[in-house]
C-alpha cells in the first residue's frame, strides 16, 4: 500500500505564520525529510524519524521521501516559506518525473513565503503587478538571471529577489543593482528585509541610489519597487512602502 508525501512550507520563521494545514501535515507524518536548519524549526516528536541533509541535496531528499511513501509511510518534506516558491515542491515533482511517476499520494501544503511576509512588514510594495526572481545561479546561468531582471525592469514590475548573496557569490546583487540603475530612477524604493518574523529581524528601506550589496545576506529578501511605488511617512520613524493598484495607460 502506497503512502503519502506532504510537501510543507513552514513559513518565514515565526510559528504564528505557519498555516494550520502545515501543522496538520507535520503532525500526521511519521518521517520528516529536509534541510537540517529547517527541520530544527519543525517541533519534531520522539515518535517521528528525521532525515536531515545538506542544502544542496534537494533531489536526494525528494527521492528519499518518495521511497518512504512507496513503502507505505506518511512523509513530510519540509521547506522554509512556501514549498512551491524556489523550494522543494518542484524538486519533488522532478523526482516523480525522473522515476516515471508514482502511486503515492502527494499534497503540496501552501505556506507564507518570504516576499509576502516582507511586504506585509513594510506596507504593500507588491500591491500591483510584480515578479519574483532568484539571484542564485546554482541551477541557471547568470546571463539568464540578468536577462530576466532586465525584462522585468523594462516591463516596470516591482521585483522580489530571493537568494541575493552568498559566500560563494557576494558580487551578484551588486551586478543586479548596477543593471537596475541603468533602467530605474535613483529614487526608486528598495527594501532589504532580513530574517523576517524572527527575533533578529531587520528591515531597511532605502533607494536604488543608496542600495548596496552589503545590506543583504542569504536570509534577506530584497524588494525593488516599480516606477509607481511610493513611500508614505509612518506615525513614528520610517515610512510605509506601497505600490498603488491603479496603473496609468502606457503610450506606444
Amino acid at each position: 500500500m502506497s503512502g503519502h508525501v506532504y510537501v510543507v512550507g513552514l513559513g518565514p520563521g515565526d510559528e504564528r505564520h505557519r498555516t494550520p494545514a502545515a501543522s496538520d501535515a507535520l503532525r500526521i507524518a511519521r518521517h520528516l525529510v529536509g534541510y537540517g536548519p529547517y527541520l530544527a524549526r519543525a517541533s519534531v516528536r520522539d515518535d517521528q524519524i528525521v532525515h536531515a541533509s545538506d542544502n544542496r541535496q534537494e533531489l536526494d531528499r525528494a527521492r528519499k521521501a518518495l521511497q518512504l511513501a512507496a513503502d507505505g509511510e506518511a512523509v513530510a518534506v519540509v521547506s522554509s516559506g512556501d514549498a512551491g516558491v524556489f523550494a522543494m515542491a518542484a524538486t519533488l515533482f522532478e523526482a516523480v518525473e525522473q522515476q516515471g511517476g508514482t502511486t503515492c499520494e502527494i499534497t503540496v501544503v501552501p505556506g507564507v513565503t518570504a516576499m509576502t511576509a516582507a511586504a506585509a512588514r513594510i506596507g504593500a510594495p507588491l500591491g500591483h503587478d510584480f515578479c519574483a526572481i532568484s539571484l542564485s545561479d546554482n541551477l541557471k546561468p547568470w546571463e539568464t538571471v540578468l536577462q530576466r531582471v532586465r525584462a522585468a525592469a523594462e516591463a516596470d514590475f516591482a521585483m522580489a529577489f530571493y537568494n541575493p548573496v552568498s559566500k560563494a557569490r557576494p558580487w551578484q546583487l551588486g551586478g543586479v543593482l548596477d543593471l537596475l540603475r541603468e533602467l530605474r530612477a535613483p529614487e526608486t524604493p528598495v527594501v532589504f528585509a532580513t530574517a523576517v518574523s524572527r527575533p533578529d529581524e531587520e528591515i531597511v528601506v532605502t533607494t536604488l541610489a543608496g542600495a548596496a550589496p552589503e545590506m543583504a545576506d542569504m536570509r534577506t529578501l530584497v524588494i525593488v519597487g516599480s516606477s509607481a511605488t511610493r513611500c508614505v511617512p509612518r506615525g513614528g520613524e520610517g515610512a510605509w512602502v506601497y505600490t498603488p493598484r491603479r496603473a496609468e495607460a502606457v503610450s506606444s
